[in-house]
């Protein structure tokens, strides 16, 4: 069923200016308040653009677009409804957001080196025997490449994608995901120049994740990171 317009963020009309981001902004409010919740129905179209004083095209606009989002969900004959989570195939506006910055700026080293400490830790906390499994499994994969002199980005990935999953959290594997995609090129070339260091740097930082020694963790990734971004050219 379609929620009616009780909520005050979907029932006053918009101001001018971008008319689809001003419906997509009156959305988020109701989502931010609480007005809209995952599995509620937005209201019908013609409610939307009775109440917020816009065009049928602009409502129908600004539903595509959080529908690419993978914020809503548009079922034919029930109307559309809001997701619990977005979709793996929705659009990720972060990726462009990092493709913009030009680049590995240095801005995008400081968010990783925030990031990555964190959801390792977490993943400590979190991580299952069958989570334990897949980081080792990376682990020797990448090791077999090496041997074979085959070694590339997808083999140190995988093992950052392991440790990613076990933080069990939809939201930081998502953001995750978008730093390791962004940063893929740039362990290309980490293979190329020191997939030896990249190997020990992983057991390091397995050894000290199975013993639950957060301090070890973090020092373990710093180094790491020092090896990583000694090969590095990046964007000022």
């Amino acid at each position: 069923m379609q929620k009616s317009l009780r909520s005050s963020s979907l029932s006053a009309p918009v101001n001018r200016g971008s008319v689809v981001v001003l419906v997509m902004e009156r959305i988020k409010q109701a989502l931010i308040r609480g007005e809209l919740k995952a599995g509620d129905f937005l209201p019908s179209e013609a409610e939307l653009t009775r109440n917020l004083g816009v065009g049928k095209s602009s409502v129908r606009e600004a539903v595509k677009m959080l529908q690419a989002m993978g914020i809503v969900e548009v079922r034919r004959g029930q109307g559309t409804v809001i997701r619990d989570q977005p979709g793996e195939n929705s659009l990720n506006t972060l990726v462009y957001q990092l493709i913009l910055a030009r680049g590995v700026t240095q801005d995008v080293l400081d968010f990783r080196s925030m990031f990555e400490p964190a959801y390792t830790i977490m993943a400590m906390h979190r991580a299952t025997d069958e989570d334990y499994g897949a980081i080792q499994d990376a682990i020797d994969r990448l090791e077999a490449a090496l041997q074979d002199r085959v070694q590339s980005a997808r083999h140190d990935v995988a093992f950052h994608r392991a440790i990613l999953h076990a933080t069990r959290n939809p939201m930081v594997i998502r953001v995750g995901e978008t730093l390791l995609e962004m940063f893929e090129a740039a362990i290309e070339t980490s293979m190329r120049t020191l997939p030896k260091v990249a190997l020990k740097d992983h057991k390091q930082i397995f050894k000290a994740l199975r013993a639950k020694d957060a301090t070890a963790v973090l020092a373990a990734i710093a180094e790491s990171s020092k090896s990583w971004e000694r090969c590095l050219t990046y964007n000022e």
